[in-house]
């Protein structure tokens, strides 16, 4: 089991707003000595008081702002319990009007990010004989609604990742975690990107309305994570839509081609 507690050394990417920011908090609550990431040059205020928060700025898709993360966590942590891949980015609509740089650029931040994290830390992690890398995911690596190819095929491919890490590293201790959410507010609609404007609509609306905080599925992911789960479902709807899929795949099949009649039907004509 993972503790999660007084002492705990963490690494949270894209902890500047959402999912991130609500880890970093929390896990500063819970008196873990956290290293912040982000894209940005400065810290968020939310993290400028909490303490044993140190900031650090780190690009996810850049190979010596790695190196960096990992010469400061030798030199000031000694080493890290917790790898928290969760910088991430969106991107849909139909497939027809996507585009191969929106692709390369999802594909970068989405995938290569966790990769070039996982590189980065695993040799430590071995060394050590102990870590935990937690991968934020989505439900969308799981189900896969029409009119998000970019979005699903990196969260699979997230899933497909943590799923052969979990079995490669179970021989040295290294847990692996899987973070599979469903809509939740954030500002994850502020960095989609498409060309398709009615597929856009329609995920920024499920964003939005959902009931559901960046801050009630961190809570739900940690104690997940502190019970060592690798599958982590953090709410109902991730729940229902994983085993409708598995146990009643007739149903499943039938709400997504009645999705994607939808969506034909308002955009009949438009590209």
């Amino acid at each position: 089991m993972t503790t999660l507690t007084q002492g705990t050394r963490v690494l949270v990417t894209g902890a500047s707003s959402g999912l991130g920011l609500a880890f970093a908090q929390q896990l500063a609550d819970a008196g873990c000595r956290v290293l912040a990431t982000d894209v940005h040059a400065e810290a968020p205020a939310e993290l400028a008081d909490l303490a044993d928060v140190t900031y650090l700025q780190l690009d996810v898709t850049q190979d010596a702002h790695w190196d960096r993360a990992h010469t400061w966590v030798v030199e000031n942590f000694e080493g890290l319990d917790v790898l928290f891949n969760n910088a991430g980015v969106a991107a849909g609509g139909r497939i027809e009007l996507s585009e191969i740089d929106q692709w390369q650029w999802i594909i970068d931040i989405n995938v290569l990010g966790v990769v070039r994290g996982c590189k980065t830390f695993v040799p430590l992690f071995k060394e050590q004989g102990s870590g935990h890398i937690v991968n934020t995911a989505s439900a969308a690596g799981l189900v896969h609604a029409p009119a998000m190819s970019e979005y699903n095929a990196v969260k699979a491919a997230v899933v497909a990742l943590s799923e052969t890490l979990r079995h490669e590293l179970n021989p040295f201790d290294v847990k692996v975690s899987v973070v599979c959410p469903t809509f939740f507010k954030t500002n994850l609609g502020d960095s989609m990107r498409g060309k398709d404007e009615a597929a856009l609509r329609a995920a920024s609306k499920l964003i939005n309305n959902s009931g559901r905080t960046a801050d009630g599925v961190a809570r739900e992911v940690l104690k997940q994570v502190r019970r060592g789960a690798y599958l982590i479902l953090p709410d109902r709807d991730a729940v229902m839509a994983y085993h409708a899929k598995r146990v009643a795949r007739p149903v499943y099949d039938r709400m997504m081609f009645k999705a994607a009649a939808k969506l034909a039907a308002r955009t009949s004509g438009k590209v």
